[in-house]
């Protein structure tokens, strides 16, 4: 797949309306500092003017940004102000300093001052050194950006100066291995031909070198020292592919365009020095406007978890209006008689100041209202607010876990799995659709030359491989003269060598040299020499290794295939391409370059030969070629051979399609000078054009393109693809440009064609007159009848219009993988985006969810991690509601018993600690490390995927039976202490201490039922925190000024107590317990039966192995056993 950039989706354009000959004020130049960056021109008479070598010239009307660049967000001033307000954005945040500030009313005090705020302080400021440390580390990183040196051109000379003084309009030198501080039109290079090369990996993740070029005019303000010229760009934008700009010097008018510009954190390699001018700097720069954070995503789960938090909040307004209302009957009743009443009197009845103190009394409907919101305050954990947090760190564990996964590590490119969201682990276990590029993803981006179709003859069938492919070309004159055959390294065909090694004479013989000639001249490769030799050109009678750089390895595998066959390209400059034919080198005049693009799906570059014959070079897609070919009608006594040419090669194309093979067609056409006349006329005004320069450049090419192009023999080029498919599907299939998603139940049947019953193969035309005619309805009808469909020569925003014809129409979530640029539409679109760390850059990687090395992970990915982190992610949300609600409960029945008096028996602090120390840590640790199922099982069933998809672990039919078992739950704990000691004189502190020590270790058994995995650190943070609870009941009843001191001293020797507590486990959790057993026993789910079976097999497993091997029938036995397709009978009986 040929990487397509999308300009238009990254451009972003200005409005300016200030006039060309009036100074701006301070407020229009506010506005001119880069504010809005939407068109790169409002006009073609408001450009940006760079005055070469004056930046005061050039800052005089525009007040241009500095080139000190800022990413810190906070100063030692507004870190406080600013920290706070960006952290009660959050609901929860705001949620507890309500609960905390009405806590400090005296009416409302229900728990103390202090420990009403301990919660939002300890959260408010955790954060906060979180925060504070991460932008102490971006000033410290902006503050060595903006000091760093570089040389200046200062008074004639080059003098060091620290980038953030550096403005626009100055002339800065580069050296070596050194980073661009601003974005810079090339003047110069240390190459004789201004050829200079650069690596963008801090830009947009791409490791292979990109080349750039100083136009010719401009090399010889290098010799002579004399800086001058204006350059009138296009306004600042995020497009780093694309750059409009013109320069005028000595009363000419020279295009500049992507290819003459260095953009900032690039660096420069294999070059020694380069010269340009600052035509961006500091905020404006390129890599500064692209360096936003993508948006975030939600996980499904999350979407139905704020759900069931309404429901709680409907439930918890609920419980507070009946206390509340309670309230205000008993003292309807009670008016009269409440100094006489021991739960609420009008005086107090004392020790010490307070005795006799008049209570100050509201009234009725004061009381009511004040009640209520005592109650909030009492049931404030009803809503989990501490659920958000604990989602966070479990989600970091499991991200730690997946990327430390030895078996998705890649060891050819040495990748790990990357985590670039932690907000979705949980997603990938309910993935119902797939939507998947095809080269580079399903198979390995490596491109080997395989068959041609020349004059009408297929070539390719004697391929011969003499070892394994190599960039590395050697370029000996006396190789070609002694046989004329290839390096060791190169796939050849000897029928097509032989006709190579033919005089030029005949059609055939010229056809195939036109072939292999565009092959090495229609590129923007670049030949380096790897054995330090600067000038390839030389290195006639010696051995000179070329390494070929370009940006798409598509390129690369042309211009090496081409190499084999004697056409090696040696040299490249703006002006001219050296090509060895053979040992004899041919110089060709670039006279124009039409660089390929989505649109016209061809690149073209016309060229003059040694004799002076001007010639146009094409290559292109079949279905854009293949549009303008020249018709044989009109060539006389020839048209009858080439009609059956042209047939040929249309057979050998469709053969090489359905062989998988990549395709490419190649043609040539000679231009009389007419045709070039007009042509360099419009080419010159195009390339000129400060507005809308693509199209008027595709309008350009378009004269010789088509205008009845003679494809040389209609010649035909395959490229194959050597793909390393995963076995979890899609190995069948080998379609340029291929989205495959899955409307299946089950993974297990992804995209295999031999096992669906309907496909659906639709091509990028077809799409766009869909889009266009409204036509999505019908089209996502039958897609989703169909178990694969099959999108070929899509663009990229038609891959994003596919995935979205999905997601907006179904709940189902949606999956989208790729490895190249084309493919980060798609990607974000998608609830779930993985990148591959392929050949085609880093785009994909850096715009996804999650990245890998090969697509084969995704099986692992999906089946194992993704059932994994929803499975935990499920029962941890089930868990925390249930966990939250029976403490609250719990509560509600005490204060039903206490003439609704929003009273609390338990001590303030273990209020405080139950969500904080008692029962957090058990919920963190079994969300990161529990396990239903081992890979391996769930790997060889992909069924057991399913789960996930039907909403197994959490839908609303599990939240209400959950919140049942809560009810009764909470019933047990209130009232088997209050029976036990109706009677009793126990104080409400010592009742306090029983149903806290009761309700954490109830809770905390709860969780060790439903555990599958036990390990060390699950024992010690489940039977750890009962351990930790009774402690700081300890230390806080050690506390002399608390009420309840000495209390948990005397409860603990108490025979009554620890009965009590033993009573509600087994009355609280005998229901669950029944209703398990019952449901696995008559109901198993898939997942039970496959843990059986583990079990089972472990078990026998162990017997096993203990069996003596003294006969043969021990032997067989075991064999029997370890048998994989017998557990597969097994279960299959179980379920």
């Amino acid at each position: 797949m040929e990487m397509q950039r999308s300009p238009s989706s990254l451009e972003i354009r200005v409005v300016s309306s200030s006039q060309p000959q009036e100074k701006p004020n301070h407020f229009q130049r506010v506005r001119n500092k880069s504010s809005q960056f939407e068109d790169p021109f409002s006009s073609e008479h408001d450009p940006r003017l760079i005055y070469i070598n004056d930046p005061n010239r050039t800052n005089d009307r525009y007040e241009f940004t500095g080139n000190e660049i800022r990413t810190s967000k906070y100063t030692l001033i507004t870190f406080l102000p600013k920290n706070l307000f960006i952290q009660f954005h959050r609901l929860a945040y705001v949620y507890f300093l309500v609960i905390a500030a009405l806590n400090q009313l005296p009416p409302l005090a229900v728990f103390g001052r202090t420990a009403s705020l301990f919660p939002l302080l300890f959260v408010l400021f955790v954060t906060a050194i979180k925060d504070g440390y991460e932008d102490w580390r971006r000033h410290r990183s902006d503050k060595n950006e903006n000091n760093r040196e570089a040389l200046v051109l200062q008074s004639g000379d080059f003098q060091l100066k620290t980038w953030k003084n550096i403005c626009a309009g100055e002339v800065v030198k580069i050296h070596s291995n050194e980073t661009m501080p601003c974005d810079m039109v090339l003047l110069g290079t240390s190459d004789p031909n201004g050829i200079a090369y650069i690596q963008t990996m801090n830009l947009d993740g791409e490791s292979n070198l990109k080349t750039r070029y100083a136009r010719q005019e401009t090399i010889s303000m290098i010799s002579d020292g004399s800086y001058s010229g204006l350059v009138k760009c296009e306004q600042p934008n995020r497009n780093i592919y694309e750059f409009t700009a013109t320069m005028e010097l000595n009363s000419q008018r020279i295009p500049l365009g992507q290819s003459n510009i260095v953009l900032r954190g690039c660096q420069l390699k294999n070059t020694e020095w380069i010269i340009g001018v600052v035509v961006y700097a500091g905020q404006e720069t390129k890599a500064m406007l692209n360096s936003t954070i993508s948006p975030s995503k939600s996980s499904n789960l999350e979407s139905y978890m704020n759900r069931e938090t309404l429901w709680l909040s409907a439930f918890l307004l609920i419980i507070c209006s009946v206390v509340a209302t309670g309230m205000g009957v008993w003292l309807f009743r009670n008016s009269k008689n409440l100094d006489a009443l021991p739960y609420y009197r009008k005086k107090y009845f004392t020790f010490g100041r307070e005795n006799r103190k008049d209570f100050k009394f509201y009234g009725i409907a004061l009381e009511i209202f004040f009640s209520f919101l005592s109650s909030v305050i009492i049931f404030q954990i009803m809503i989990p607010i501490s659920l958000y947090i604990t989602m966070e760190l479990v989600r970091v564990g499991q991200s730690y876990f997946m990327i430390g996964d030895t078996r998705m590590y890649d060891s050819s490119s040495g990748s790990r799995f990357q985590c670039r969201s932690l907000n979705i682990n949980e997603d990938l276990g309910q993935i119902r659709y797939i939507f998947s590029d095809k080269t580079g993803t399903l198979t390995q981006n490596k491109m080997e030359f395989q068959q041609a179709s020349i004059y009408g003859k297929n070539y390719g069938s004697s391929l011969q491989v003499t070892s394994d492919i190599s960039y590395e070309i050697s370029t000996t004159e006396s190789s070609w003269q002694q046989g004329r055959k290839p390096k060791l390294g190169d796939n050849v065909d000897l029928v097509l060598m032989s006709l190579l090694n033919q005089p030029l004479i005949g059609e055939e013989r010229l056809a195939a040299h036109d072939f292999f000639l565009t092959l090495a001249a229609c590129n923007t490769v670049i030949p380096v020499s790897t054995e330090n030799s600067p000038h390839l050109i030389n290195e006639i009678n010696e051995v000179g290794i070329i390494d070929y750089q370009g940006e798409s390895p598509d390129e690369q595998a042309l211009v090496t295939a081409a190499s084999a066959y004697g056409y090696t390209l040696v040299e490249r400059t703006t002006g001219h391409i050296v090509v060895d034919v053979h040992g004899e080198r041919i110089r060709l005049d670039v006279l124009g370059l039409h660089e390929f693009e989505s649109v016209r799906k061809r690149m073209s570059v016309v060229v003059r030969f040694p004799d002076s014959i001007v010639k146009v070079l094409v290559k292109g897609a079949d279905t854009s070629m293949l549009n303008i070919l020249r018709r044989a009608d009109d060539d006389g006594l020839h048209s009858s051979l080439h009609a059956k040419i042209r047939e040929a090669t249309k057979n050998h194309l469709s053969s090489y399609s359905s062989e998988g093979l990549r395709t490419l067609v190649i043609g040539s056409k000679n231009l009389t000078d007419a045709e070039f006349g007009e042509w360099q006329e419009r080419y010159e005004e195009a390339s000129t054009s400060m507005t809308e320069r693509s199209a008027k450049l595709r309008q350009a090419a378009a004269l010789f393109e088509c205008r009845r192009l003679l494809v040389d023999a209609k010649t035909k080029f395959g490229i194959k693809s050597n793909g390393h498919i995963s076995d979890s599907g899609t190995q069948n299939i080998e379609l340029t440009g291929v989205i495959a998603s899955d409307k299946s139940e089950s993974s297990e049947r992804v995209t295999n064609f031999s096992d669906t019953e309907l496909a659906l193969i639709i091509d990028g035309s077809s799409l766009v007159y869909i889009l266009e005619k409204d036509l999505e309805s019908e089209l996502f009808d039958v897609a989703t009848s169909c178990k694969v469909v099959v999108c070929c020569r899509v663009a990229p925003l038609q891959k994003a219009g596919i995935v979205d014809l999905i997601k907006s129409r179904t709940s189902d979530m949606t999956l989208a993988i790729g490895d190249g640029a084309n493919d980060v539409s798609m990607i974000q679109m998608a609830d779930v985006g993985v990148g591959i760390c392929g050949q085609e850059g880093r785009q994909a990687v850096m715009a996804s969810d999650f990245a890998m090395g090969q697509f084969r992970f995704l099986k692992r990915l999906l089946l194992v991690h993704g059932h994994w982190n929803y499975q935990r992610i499920a029962y941890m949300i089930l868990y925390n509601f249930y966990r939250n609600a029976v403490f609250v409960l719990m509560l509600f029945w005490y204060i039903l018993h206490t003439a609704y008096s929003a009273t609390l028996a338990l001590t303030d602090w273990s209020s405080v600690f139950y969500s904080l120390i008692y029962t957090s840590i058990p919920t963190v640790v079994v969300g990161i490390l529990d396990k239903d199922l081992s890979h391996i099982t769930l790997l060889h069933y992909p069924r057991l995927y399913e789960a996930g998809l039907q909403n197994e672990g959490y839908n609303l039919t599990l939240f209400w039976i959950t919140m049942l078992d809560t009810l009764w739950q909470s019933l047990v704990l209130f009232y088997v202490p209050f029976f036990t000691y109706n009677i009793s004189t126990m104080d409400i502190w010592s009742m306090g201490s029983l149903w806290t020590i009761a309700v954490v270790i109830l809770v905390n058994i709860h969780l060790a039922m439903d555990i599958q995995r036990w390990v060390l650190i699950t024992h010690l943070a489940v039977w750890g925190s009962i351990a930790a609870t009774f402690l700081c009941m300890v230390l806080i009843d050690s506390i002399p000024i608390f009420p309840n001191y000495g209390t948990i001293y005397n409860m603990a020797a108490s025979r009554t107590y620890w009965l009590s507590v033993c009573l509600i486990i087994v009355l609280g959790l005998l229901p669950r317990f029944l209703c398990k057993v019952l449901h696995q026993t008559f109901w198993p789910s898939d997942i039970q039966i496959a843990r059986e079976a583990e079990l089972l097999k472990s078990y026998l497993g162990s017997w096993v192995q203990g069996l003596t091997m003294t006969s043969a029938d021990n032997n067989d036995f075991r064999q029997l056993l370890c048998d994989p397709s017998l557990w597969a009978m097994l279960i299959q009986l179980l379920s």
